[in-house]
């Protein structure tokens, strides 16, 4: 499995990555054949002081890819959201292949 973490427009933190990457090694369990895993982090709204934090994840199976977007006022809860609604559409696919 192929990771690969772009922060937009901020640098991650060591322990950022690190949760990230913990957090990914999940997927394994749910699909066994994942080529790459693509993670976007992101600040919106910069110019407000506001800064809601976005995690766009992509993960590219054979003949298929997943993509979840989640934004919240942290990057480890925008992460889990959005690492719970790519598990849900890889279980949902894994369930109209096998039936």
């Amino acid at each position: 499995m192929n990771v690969n973490i772009q922060s937009v427009r901020f640098d991650a933190d060591v322990k950022l990555v690190e949760y990230v990457n913990r957090k990914l090694q999940k997927l394994n369990t749910f699909h066994d054949r994942i080529v790459k895993v693509e993670v976007y982090l992101k600040l919106d709204n910069v110019v407000h002081t506001i800064k809601d934090k976005i995690a766009e994840i992509r993960v590219r199976v054979p003949r298929h890819q997943f993509f979840v977007k989640a934004s919240s006022k942290s990057f480890e809860e925008s992460f889990d959201n959005a690492l719970d609604s790519l598990v849900t559409q890889i279980k949902r696919k894994k369930e109209k292949q096998a039936a």
